[in-house]
């Protein structure tokens, strides 16, 4: 099954290097990718769909196009174009060091390290976070933290293991600490944000931005709990972020309805026109597979999480895919970008085609994916 879906998402990303040209997809309207010259903080998924499609069929086809948007990503970092922010990671680590990956290219190096000290300038030592969006000093902003960060701070342990300075690392390890005291609850859910007196650090209160009430728990967010700490857990060895990796996802998968494909809130009510968030299963599967990779084979609860990939998959395949859409432009429907805003809340999430095919390619050949 797994082969089958992942030469579909081949063929429509091969379909999609003509459609989009030189810009990158965002969500969709009407079936339709929205596309932009570089300024979303999306950017990065597409050349990490080119880059895991080369790899899997080494066509110079993927190749040249992937090339072409790191080319774009070096014009984005020279002109500090929509960097305002801690997706830095999101943006650099699929674009930039894929390429260094899979090329061994100095220059994309070099550029991923750029982007790792633009991400660095936003850790800020009174909270001891990185800020998530704004600029320091910001008022509304200048104080908070959000959970997606977690999967940004790969880049700043990689950019300490290439350079060996350990200001990268620090601040990273600082955030996660900080996330898993803050942002995971007792009952391993987890806040998408957190907020702190920007001039003393004090902890003010958790809440949230796109998920259903500041109490509630976005799936989103979890899944990016869920796959970030494991990742943590790769860069750092820390017992503690692997624990908290496993919670989450415990708390994911055991709250997923008949078919495994979860809601956008868990705290949603459901009912005929809940939205689901396809992209959030996708995520998951990711990070408990990462996961799965650091537990020891007789772990109590491997059957359990293996399980969970499974079934998250076949759902996600069977009946959120475009597979038998062959003109479609995504690969799953039903992802939400912020129900609560009323931005494309069913739609398609370059994300989510992104970590759909992601698992693909660690299920079908064990790819160690490019966090």
């Amino acid at each position: 099954m797994w082969n089958l879906a992942m030469e579909d998402a081949v063929a429509k990303t091969r379909s999609n290097i003509g459609r989009f040209g030189p810009l990158f997809p965002h969500v969709s309207n009407n079936d339709v990718y929205a596309l932009n010259d570089n300024r979303a903080w999306t950017a990065g998924f597409w050349p990490g769909m080119l880059w895991l499609c080369y790899e899997y069929t080494k066509d110079e086809t993927f190749l040249t196009a992937a090339r072409n948007t790191t080319e774009s990503f070096r014009d984005r970092l020279a002109q500090r174009k929509a960097l305002n922010t801690h997706d830095i990671g999101f943006l650099y680590t699929l674009s930039a060091k894929a390429h260094w990956i899979v090329l061994e290219d100095e220059f994309a190096k070099q550029m991923t390290i750029d982007a790792a000290d633009l991400l660095l300038a936003r850790f800020r030592p009174q909270t001891g976070i990185i800020q998530a969006w704004g600029s320091e000093g910001d008022e509304e902003y200048g104080g908070r933290m959000i959970i997606d960060c977690m999967m940004n701070l790969p880049l700043l342990y990689w950019a300490s293991e290439i350079t060996g300075d350990r200001r990268y690392s620090d601040a990273a390890v600082q955030h996660a600490d900080k996330s898993r005291r803050f942002l995971i609850r007792g009952d391993d859910s987890s806040y998408h944000t957190f907020y702190f007196n920007r001039e003393t650090g004090d902890a003010i209160r958790g809440g949230t931005h796109q998920g259903y009430a500041d109490g509630s728990t976005w799936t989103r967010g979890q899944a990016w709990g869920i796959y970030g700490f494991a990742l943590s857990y790769r860069y750092t060895r820390n017992p503690l972020y692997l624990e908290t990796s496993l919670r989450m996802a415990r708390y994911f998968l055991e709250r997923l309805p008949e078919d495994f494909v979860a809601y956008w809130d868990f705290d949603a009510p459901v009912n005929a026109d809940t939205k689901r968030d396809s992209s959030a299963s996708a995520i998951t599967v990711c990070g408990i597979l990462e996961l799965l990779g650091h537990l020891p084979i007789d772990h109590a609860e491997r059957d359990f999480l293996e399980d969970g990939v499974h079934c998250s998959m076949t759902g996600l395949i069977r009946h959120y895919s475009t597979i038998g859409k062959p003109d479609a432009q995504g690969l799953l429907e039903r992802g939400s970008y912020s129900v609560r805003g009323g931005a494309s809340p069913d739609d398609y999430m370059i994300w989510g085609d992104y970590y759909y095919m992601e698992a693909l390619m660690r299920l079908e050949q064990g790819h160690p994916a490019y966090w």
